[in-house]
């Protein structure tokens, strides 16, 4: 155990763990909307892009060196960012709920297309960076190894509060048995007397919100391009159709074996680091089409 906890595997482990912690926090968002809603948002990615460019436009423009202005825009962004998806739920996807999986995608898609033109519109085709907040540049030694402090004591907590957060909600609220309900008889509910129509635009909304948390809180951790939204919502896509659609634990699960399998993969087999999920995720469809944890998804709403 004590070679373990010293050794390369648990490096690649912890760092494993990071990736899997950073995935999920924008993850969740998109498998929240779905399980709800029944939208394959690919525009997803757009809003953690905003994210992180909007936090970097708080500190680079807006408070220029201003101590704590991280944590502003920590705070500021991502609810700026569920304002944005507010707007799109109403104006966009509100009119396609009942249209069919592959114009919803087609739509979120064309949405995809617009943001990121805007981005170089607002911000240009130059890469950017957003720096560490103050006391978080170094690094931490754990058990003998040492890792960058912002991932240990910002990106984990945070993704650890949002998985707490997010189970706390949808099991021990009565807006979150109200979400949960939605996900399993959505016809039932209206009868009941709930407002789809502002569940729908909240669920949205609270989505959009942890997709832009985790721009915020990943924007310090690489470089800012337009095309970020691309890259990442492959991976989303991965983990939560590993996961299982709609799941929130399969997300997690998803997550996982996603930051698991990258991070041996880059140990082992770098060049092959990202072929490991492709084919795990071909096995899990051929031999269970909803994905690890997730249920048979009925079409419709």
């Amino acid at each position: 155990m004590v070679e373990f906890l010293t050794g390369d595997y648990f490096v690649t482990f912890f760092n494993g763990l990071i990736i899997a912690l950073g995935i999920y926090l924008i993850a969740s968002g998109l498998s929240l909307v779905f399980g709800v809603l029944g939208i394959l948002n690919f525009a997803h990615g757009s809003l953690y892009m905003y994210g992180a460019f909007l936090v970097f436009t708080v500190m680079r423009y807006l408070l220029p060196g201003v101590p704590g202005a991280f944590w502003i825009a920590l705070i500021v962004v991502p609810l700026v960012i569920a304002l944005i998806g507010v707007g799109m739920e109403i104006s966009f996807l509100r009119p396609i709920y009942n249209a069919d999986h592959l114009y919803q995608l087609l739509l979120t898609y064309g949405l995809v297309l617009v943001f990121g033109d805007l981005v170089k519109l607002i911000w240009g085709a130059e890469n950017q960076s957003v720096a560490r907040p103050e006391g978080f540049e170094g690094t931490i030694e754990i058990f003998g190894n040492l890792f960058p402090s912002y991932q240990v004591w910002i990106l984990i907590p945070i993704s650890l509060a949002a998985m707490i957060g997010l189970y706390l909600f949808l099991n021990r609220t009565h807006a979150g048995r109200v979400v949960r309900a939605a996900t399993q008889d959505r016809e039932m509910i209206s009868a009941l007397g709930v407002n789809v129509r502002l569940l729908y635009t909240g669920v949205f909304a609270i989505g959009a919100y942890l997709g832009g948390l985790g721009g915020a809180v990943l924007a310090p951790m690489g470089a800012l391009y337009p095309g970020m939204d691309f890259d990442i919502i492959i991976d989303v896509f991965l983990v939560v159709v590993l996961g299982g659609l709609g799941s929130l634990p399969g997300t997690a699960l998803g997550a996982f074996i996603f930051g698991e399998l990258r991070s041996f993969g880059i140990l082992y087999v770098p060049q092959f680091e990202t072929l490991f999920i492709y084919i795990l995720m071909a096995i899990v469809l051929v031999t269970r089409p909803q994905g690890l944890l997730g249920k048979q998804v009925q079409g419709g709403h």
